[in-house]
């Protein structure tokens, strides 16, 4: 049950927030609390201890205060940012993590090249009539939670936690 537990919420609530991002650019807050609150519930019977548990946090912590300052400077929008913490802290402070975040860099810098070169033929895709959510033609963002979903389905086999879903490791 656990195991499932695991192996659903994390990925369900990262497409969710990807689908989300893509047709509205907006990330509800109920996802991070769901991931969160998750992890807070299956981390104690998949033997974590309370120093591992408050490892996981600090490293959502640690994601949070980058992510913080980037949505200070405007970079970064408010869901992105609490999406992406909240997801840091299902992979800890270790490899995986790393991992997770090279990933959510890359999917994010061709996510970027890609809307932006949409948004310069803007008027040839509405002449094809091409299906195109509005807000990625008209909106001067980019839903970067479609880069952080990518990045979690291609890191979280990775993490621990997957990892011991999976009967691999012991987390």
């Amino acid at each position: 049950m656990i195991s499932a537990a695991i192996m659903v919420i994390f990925p369900l609530c990262m497409a969710m927030a990807a689908c989300s991002d893509l047709l509205t650019m907006t990330i509800p807050n109920r996802i991070s609390v769901v991931l969160l609150a998750s992890f807070l519930a299956v981390a104690p019977f998949v033997g974590l201890t309370l120093h591992q548990i408050l490892l996981h946090l600090g490293a959502g912590g640690a994601v949070f205060a980058v992510c913080f300052a980037l949505f200070a400077f405007g970079v970064m929008g408010g869901g992105d940012a609490k999406v992406l913490t909240a997801s840091a802290v299902w992979f800890g402070l270790n490899d995986s993590l790393v991992t997770y975040l090279i990933w959510v860099s890359v999917f994010g810098g061709l996510l970027s090249i890609l809307i932006l070169m949409m948004r310069s033929q803007h008027n040839l895709i509405l002449v094809y009539g091409i299906p195109v959510p509005e807000t990625m033609l008209h909106k001067k963002k980019i839903p970067y939670g479609v880069a952080i979903g990518a990045a979690a389905f291609m890191a979280y086999p990775s993490a621990p936690l997957m990892q011991s879903a999976l009967g691999l490791v012991q987390p």
